[in-house]
């Protein structure tokens, strides 16, 4: 990592820590992240301004004029923007307003006022956007130096869109806040963040160049913004996807829109429980890349409709009430088109979980050969949960038609990665590029057309055939077929375990004392 990105954290999460003393850490997000969203809103429409100036004062462009009315009038025009992807930003609703303003005692009334003037644009724009940027500092404990010292730490040149043209220098902030935020708040992170090396990892399997991407359990947003970023770095454009997701928490969800506006996506992202409550009934995506929360019991299957269309077959055997994880599944291969893949971040679980609800499910994905394949993940990669996970690759074009792919509908490829990665800290593993690259060209490779060039390696790559995985009894553990030593894992972080053995061991000395005393009377009584 060079020295000015490490500066550029640094400073970041000095900003942050304005905070410290009137807001816990898991609630930075709630007042660094709009501030961060605002300045962005407002460079914007400054930068179109200024394009908009240049091109009516420049003879060879179409908006040349010498008449200052109509100057005036253009500059003035919120239409102008809106067909620019922008907002017109009232004076008061500025970031540069707010920065002179920085040192004054009413900073936090005019910090809502000015969310108040850009929640009423945003909601214009799109009745999605509604709630966005609530007021929220008047009546939070910070004090008026406080959040006038946030806003001139953001008012730093080297955090700045207009003074880094091109560098998404913003999206970059947001994101570097949303992981450090995620590790700041610990276990309660995981309903709206996914480390990056996981959805890079998901993102180079899928390849979504183009077409429609879903995500129903989208959290902040991050499998979009990578995806963009794939797209981006093969030379594709961003026009040519359309993002759909659906989410279950309002403040994760606002995360998310903001998230996705500072990168002037295009998006349909709706509020509310994929599960039982799924808004996008009809949706058929050509890539869903999730990571839904692991091992969701008492999830209300019984409130489904009969016959909902989303199941293999009957709910009493298709779904379980002590894990949502193969309703999950069921709901992915359901909204995939006739040619889609999904790309879903599991519990270790799922891979050998025999209850009856979950096992008809893999039974049933496994005979219809709806599994691509499948990734054992190492430990460590997630900040927010001990449970081992693995990555489920589901695929409609498994029959060669579609012209890119070879036909393997008889075949399932089981990857161990288990052993790969690099610890980032104590607690963190994170994928290094050359991991990524490794496990995605292995499956691609073996995907591709012509796939000649797939060779099975031991110990971390295997092609299994559907009768192979049918005599190991359904099993999807990749150590099974790669030639490792088959683990069972029963997807109970180590620290659960202790404390349950921990339990067990003294439950078992207090026994031990009272057959002590027990022998030690009887003695007496001889």
């Amino acid at each position: 990592m060079a020295k000015a990105d490490i500066d550029f954290e640094k400073e970041l999460w000095d900003a942050a820590n304005e905070l410290r003393g009137a807001v816990s850490e898991n609630n930075y997000k709630k007042y660094i992240l709009p501030l961060v969203f605002v300045k962005h809103l407002s460079e914007r429409y400054e930068v179109v301004r200024e394009e908009l100036k240049e091109q009516l004062n420049d003879p060879e462009s179409d908006y040349y004029t010498t008449d200052k009315d109509e100057i005036n009038y253009v500059l003035e025009d919120r239409d102008e923007y809106r067909s620019r992807n922008t907002f017109k930003i009232p004076e008061t609703a500025s970031w540069q307003y707010l920065k002179d303003n920085a040192e004054q005692d009413d900073i936090k009334v005019k910090v809502d006022d000015a969310f108040d003037v850009i929640q009423e644009l945003l909601t214009g724009y799109n009745p999605q956007l509604v709630n966005i940027l609530p007021r929220i500092f008047v009546r939070s404990e910070l004090s008026p130096k406080q959040t006038g010292g946030i806003i001139n730490l953001l008012s730093h040149p080297k955090f700045s869109e207009k003074e880094n043209p091109e560098s998404d220098i913003l999206g970059r902030i947001y994101e570097y806040y949303i992981g450090r935020f995620a590790m700041a708040e610990g276990s309660g992170a995981g309903q709206f963040f996914t480390p990056g090396s996981i959805v890079r990892l998901l993102v180079e399997l899928l390849e979504p160049y183009k077409g429609r991407i879903f995500d129903p359990a989208c959290g902040s947003g991050g499998m979009f913004v990578q995806s963009l970023k794939f797209i981006k770095e093969h030379g594709g454009n961003k026009k040519d996807i359309a993002i759909y997701g659906q989410e279950m928490t309002a403040q994760t969800l606002r995360l998310c829109l903001m998230n996705l506006m500072l990168r002037d996506l295009s998006f349909d992202i709706k509020l509310g429980n994929s599960l039982l409550d799924d808004k996008f009934p009809n949706l058929k995506a050509d890539y869903i890349i999730a990571n839904p929360p692991f091992n969701v019991s008492n999830w209300h299957p019984e409130d489904l409709p009969d016959g909902d269309p989303r199941l293999f077959g009957p709910k009493e055997e298709f779904t379980t009430d002590g894990s949502a994880n193969y309703m999950w599944m069921q709901t992915f291969w359901h909204h995939l088109s006739d040619t889609g893949t999904a790309g879903i971040v599991m519990a270790n679980g799922a891979m050998t979980s025999n209850n009856k609800g979950e096992k008809n499910v893999r039974q049933h994905m496994v005979d219809n050969s709806m599994i691509d394949a499948i990734v054992r993940l190492p430990d460590k990669l997630f900040l927010t949960t001990g449970i081992p996970a693995c990555l489920f690759i589901l695929s409609k074009n498994r029959d060669g038609k579609d012209g890119t792919h070879r036909e393997r509908n008889n075949e399932i490829l089981f990857l161990d990665a288990s052993k790969m990665g690099t610890m980032a800290s104590r607690k963190l593993r994170v994928f290094t590029d050359e991991d990524i690259q490794r496990i995605s060209e292995t499956y691609h490779k073996w995907r591709n057309m012509p796939g000649e060039d797939y060779l099975d390696i031991e110990g971390f790559s295997k092609a299994a055939t559907i009768a192979e995985v049918q005599k190991q009894d359904y099993k999807l553990t990749p150590g099974i077929y790669v030639g490792t030593e088959a683990e069972e894992d029963d997807g109970i972080p180590f620290e659960e375990k202790m404390k349950s053995l921990k339990a067990q061991l003294l439950e078992q000395f207090e026994k031990g004392e009272e057959l002590k005393k027990k022998i030690v009377a009887n003695f007496d009584l001889i």
